[in-house]
């Protein structure tokens, strides 16, 4: 079922309990315009509410995933504003509830990248759980290219994935990494043919959303808190998400499963 009209700035697609989120000014290379971003971010919180909703797809039209921000209209933002203009306030009312929707909605969250990703775009993708590109894909930390810094959760997310060194490498000499360079250093979770993408995408999203959603939503909880915590809290805070999924209905179905030697069959609960 297709929930908005086929000229919108993004496009939801739902099958399922999958819903595809698709960026869709493929002429601008999914280029990031007003008008787009906030499409982006209220088709996120619709998504992210929906309990029928238990896995998300972020992808691009065309040939792009999402070139990051729409440098013609910030140019003539910068015309307009003159020196009023702060960049940074797209960056708060945009960029970051964007980031973290996809980073702490209780669903995992797959970003298939279609083609380049570059700055923002970039940054959208390293914040989803599993990253499969096609083989025609790529990454391009693009901010100093343009002598701008790094936004999104690209500082957050790039050291986590590459390790600070080779993170600062990237953001300081931005290139665009082919998708095999990508996978080698741990940007891409898996690399397929451009022909294989869209299938190979529903197939594993489809076994995401039958799977147990808390128990998906709890371990991305644990693995952000541990990020920022030391040891003694991220064992204090597994305990309290170890009781909230342990009385789930899809725990419970489980163990039973487990015992009648059957496949549990979860409905996220």
């Amino acid at each position: 079922m297709t929930d908005r009209t086929t000229e919108s700035p993004v496009l939801l697609l739902r099958h399922g309990g999958v819903a595809v989120v698709r960026l869709n000014r493929p002429d601008a290379m999914n280029a990031l315009d007003v008008a787009t971003k906030e499409a982006l971010l209220e088709t996120l919180r619709s998504v992210a509410e929906d309990e029928t909703v238990r896995c998300v797809v972020l992808t691009g039209a065309g040939r792009a995933f999402c070139v990051g921000q729409d440098l013609k209209e910030h140019v003539q933002q910068l015309e307009r504003e003159q020196d009023g203009f702060a960049l940074g306030a797209t960056v708060r009312a945009h960029y970051n509830p964007i980031v973290e929707l996809l980073t702490t909605m209780d669903k995992p969250v797959i970003a298939a990248v279609n083609g380049v990703a570059a700055g923002a775009g970039a940054s959208f993708a390293f914040a989803a759980d599993l990253r499969i590109l096609s083989e025609s894909a790529g990454f391009n930390m693009a901010f100093t290219g343009i002598a701008l810094s790094c936004d999104s959760g690209a500082s957050f997310a790039l050291p986590r994935l590459v390790g600070t060194a080779r993170a600062k490498e990237l953001l300081l000499r931005p290139r665009t990494l082919s998708a095999q360079e990508s996978l080698a250093l741990g940007l891409a979770t898996e690399v397929v043919p451009d022909d294989e993408l869209e299938s190979h995408v529903s197939e594993l999203a489809a076994t995401l959303a039958s799977g147990p959603t808390r128990a998906y939503g709890a371990v991305r909880r644990a693995v952000a808190y541990s990020a920022g915590h030391p040891l003694t809290e991220a064992l204090a805070h597994e305990a309290e998400l170890m009781n909230d999924t342990g009385a789930s209905a899809d725990h419970r179905a489980a163990v039973a499963a487990f015992l009648a030697k059957e496949k549990p069959v979860f409905e996220g609960r």
